[in-house]
């Protein structure tokens, strides 16, 4: 059975979901924008999520995984959605002090096929520390699967599987054209959650 998704499938859930934000914007990274991805929308659907989670499986192909592993907060719901569709185990990273790290009793066995998820992958700086992680633990990271990569240089080495690329610019700070035109910017990227 086919659970394949074109791009334009993908794009129209997002925007069905409102999922899409036009603003000024901080992005996990620490670029701004002037669009912003709020994936959570999409992922307050189950079935849809569960599609979603499909189709990344189907694009990643018979690739061998025995477990995915994802950062918090994005990657968390469809991360748990791919390890679903695949029938292997889940876990996540949480920062601690300002460092990702895998608690609450997380495990990787030597040798274990780690796909990793995320949401939205702009630089991936977020992947690269769970990729990190994956390695320190005697885990062997072999692909990242998002739902959307925004475009440009990645923090990874990995064979990155998007649902779909979405190209939307992003400029660094002292280059925001919306910054010097005053717009109020708004994070709402994970990474500055209380932590």
């Amino acid at each position: 059975m086919s659970f394949a998704m074109t791009d334009s499938e993908v794009f129209d859930s997002l925007k069905g979901s409102s999922a899409i934000l036009a603003g000024h914007f901080q992005l996990t990274s620490g670029r701004h924008s002037d669009t912003y991805v709020q994936c959570a929308r999409v992922l307050e659907d189950p079935v849809l999520t569960t599609r979603l989670a499909r189709a990344l499986v189907q694009r990643i192909g018979d690739m061998r995984i025995d477990l995915v592993a994802a950062p918090a907060v994005g990657g968390i719901i469809i991360g748990f959605a791919v390890a679903q569709a695949l029938g292997v185990r889940f876990i996540f990273s949480e920062r601690q002090a300002g460092e990702m790290t895998f608690r609450r009793g997380f495990e990787i066995h030597p040798g274990e096929r780690v796909l990793v998820v995320e949401d939205v992958v702009t630089t991936g700086g977020s992947v690269a520390e769970v990729v990190d992680l994956v390695r320190a633990a005697g885990g062997e990271p072999v692909a990242v699967a998002s739902l959307i990569d925004r475009g440009g240089p990645k923090a990874f080495d990995l064979e990155l599987y998007p649902l779909l690329g979405l190209k939307v610019e992003s400029w660094e700070p002292e280059a925001c054209g919306l910054c010097a035109s005053e717009v109020p910017l708004y994070s709402p990227g994970s990474r500055r959650l209380a932590k």
